[in-house]
């Protein structure tokens, strides 16, 4: 039996895509983005689980799931780094009637994307930036081509939520909007996105870490600010996802 290795859980999460869901948070990420939140969740650690645990453990909350069209969501960390584990897991969710979907990065190879994703009813794909600069001051990767290609693998075969981080300073400018504007029209007509207004409530756990914070002194983005930008992509004809109506 394939065991996940998972940094925590919630049976009741409410921000990890429709509906009230179970949220699994499988720990190891090789992206280092320098604005997470969670960068506990980067070492994979020796905290298991197995599918039949995580079902068996939804089953006590499947009614709330069900009547407010949620079910279970995998995230991390990175998922992707635990293909066998995650595509067993929403095998067996699906098998059970539970709506399934994939929180991810996008960072992975092409196959280990497909794997998972034919057990996956739904995927929020976090984007990092709209541009290579922003990768390169975000992230350990260089270019963002390769998250785009996945980004197109994905939406063609899934329904996709963009997840986008607004961060002042690096991903809020007019080059950072046109560039998520060429990309969202780059994907079929249902994939939407989620603007997240970025946040300082992660950097107590970098300090915890004894980590140096990267984006010390970038301000937190205002609510005028995010709105300002989900307009510009309004405008543009981009759909946005049901939250942010």
């Amino acid at each position: 039996m394939v065991q996940g290795y998972y940094h925590s859980k919630l049976t009741c999460g409410t921000v990890d895509g429709p509906g009230m869901r179970y949220v699994l948070f499988l720990a190891g990420c090789r992206l280092g983005c320098a604005f997470c939140h969670n960068p506990d969740t980067w070492a994979q650690g020796e905290q298991t689980i197995t599918a039949a645990e995580v079902l068996q453990e939804a089953e006590e909350y499947r009614l709330f799931y069900e009547n407010s069209g949620g079910g279970l969501t995998v995230t991390g960390g990175e998922p992707l780094l635990q293909p066998e584990f995650v595509a067993g897991l929403f095998a067996e969710a699906q098998a059970r009637g539970l709506d399934t979907a994939l929180d991810t990065c996008g960072l992975a190879s092409k196959e280990t994307i497909m794997q998972v994703l034919a057990h996956t009813d739904r995927v929020l794909f976090s984007l990092k930036g709209s541009t290579d600069a922003s990768y390169q001051a975000l992230t350990n990767i260089k270019s963002i081509r390769p998250i785009l290609q996945n980004l197109q693998l994905v939406a063609a075969r899934r329904p996709v939520t963009v997840r986008y981080v607004l961060i002042p300073g690096y991903t809020d400018g007019k080059d950072s909007l046109a560039a998520l504007i060429g990309i969202m029209k780059s994907l079929p007509p249902a994939a939407e996105i989620e603007v997240l207004p970025y946040h300082t409530m992660g950097i107590a756990k970098w300090e915890k870490l004894n980590w140096e914070y990267p984006l010390q002194g970038v301000p937190e983005a205002t609510k005028a600010q995010t709105e300002i930008f989900r307009q510009g992509l309004r405008q543009a004809g981009i759909r946005l996802a049901a939250t942010e109506s």
